[in-house]
């Protein structure tokens, strides 16, 4: 357990951190099923990622509060009987809200639990944290993950079905490309947006080097 002088601050950093820096799609390359399996059109990616915050969020909270108490070498037991517990809330709540999108998500909502995005932050950080850090962080990392999804969805269902969120916006003489929808599409958009987070990241990375090289010239 942490020291009370290790514990972190809670900061805009901590909330932040998981929106792009320590994205879990783009940039920790985590839940890679549900972003390649689901993301065929938006409102099943903003479904799965809302699903999956929710478990994150609450899943953390009760681990960090129970960090104490938890045994170390059963540790990861407890955290799969406890994010196990909120996933079946949310598989519950989402057959009551809409058994067509249930259906459409299939599988992957049961296999929330299996998530590494979920299962890291509880192993990583929850139990090390405070609760109040621990929510804000998992928070993040959720919406990260969830706008992630969105990224896809969104390219996926406007260039697969010329629509967004099943409104259709492009014109009338639009040509779907099909494979969007499809299994391929779903690598191909990844693949893409990796590659803008990986040329953003080296960009950072040489404004530092040039901004370090003036310093040490002037």
């Amino acid at each position: 357990m942490n020291r009370p002088d290790q514990y972190e601050q809670v900061t805009p950093d901590t909330f932040l951190r998981g929106l792009w820096e320590e994205n879990p799609v783009f940039v920790m390359l985590l839940g890679m099923c549900p972003a390649l399996a689901v993301t065929n059109s938006a409102i099943n990616a903003v479904s799965m990622g809302l699903a999956t915050t929710f478990v994150l969020v609450m899943s953390s909270s009760l681990i960090s509060i129970f960090r104490s108490f938890i045994p170390k070498q059963v540790r990861i037991v407890a955290y799969i009987v406890i994010i196990a517990t909120f996933v079946t809330i949310v598989d519950y709540l989402i057959q009551a809200i809409s058994l067509n999108l249930y259906n459409s998500l299939g599988a992957f909502i049961q296999l929330i639990v299996a998530n590494c995005v979920i299962l890291g932050r509880a192993e990583s950080y929850a139990s090390r944290q405070k609760l109040g850090t621990t929510v804000v962080n998992s928070f993040g990392s959720g919406l990260g993950f969830t706008m992630a999804l969105l990224s896809m969805g969104a390219v996926r269902e406007i260039l697969g079905a010329g629509a967004l969120f099943g409104v259709n916006i492009m014109p009338a003489g639009f040509e779907p490309w099909v494979v969007m929808v499809l299994p391929p599409g779903g690598f191909f958009v990844l693949g893409c947006w990796l590659i803008l987070f990986a040329w953003n990241k080296k960009r950072k990375e040489q404004a530092l080097l040039n901004n370090a090289v003036k310093g040490g010239a002037a």
